[in-house]
C-alpha cells in the first residue's frame, strides 16, 4: 500500500513536493528531482504544476494534526 500523499519535513530542498510524491510512489527523492528537471526539458507547465502541487499537498505536520 503506497504512504499518503503529504510533503516531509525531513528531504525537502524546496517545498517537499518530489521528497512526498517519492514517499508516495516508493522511489527516493533523488530520483523524483531527476525526474522533475529531465521533465522542465519538455514543453508544458511542469513549474506551474509543481506551484500547485507545493499549495494542494498538506504539509507533514499539518496533516497529522487533522488526523485526530
Amino acid at each position: 500500500m503506497a504512504a499518503a500523499l503529504v510533503r516531509p519535513r525531513s528531504n525537502r530542498m524546496i517545498a517537499g513536493v518530489c521528497a512526498g510524491l517519492a514517499q508516495h510512489f516508493g522511489t527516493t527523492p533523488a530520483k523524483m528531482r531527476v525526474i522533475f528537471l529531465l521533465s522542465c526539458l519538455l514543453p508544458g507547465p511542469q513549474f506551474l504544476l509543481y506551484l500547485g502541487l507545493w499549495l494542494f499537498i498538506p504539509s507533514e505536520k499539518n496533516a497529522s494534526r487533522s488526523a485526530w
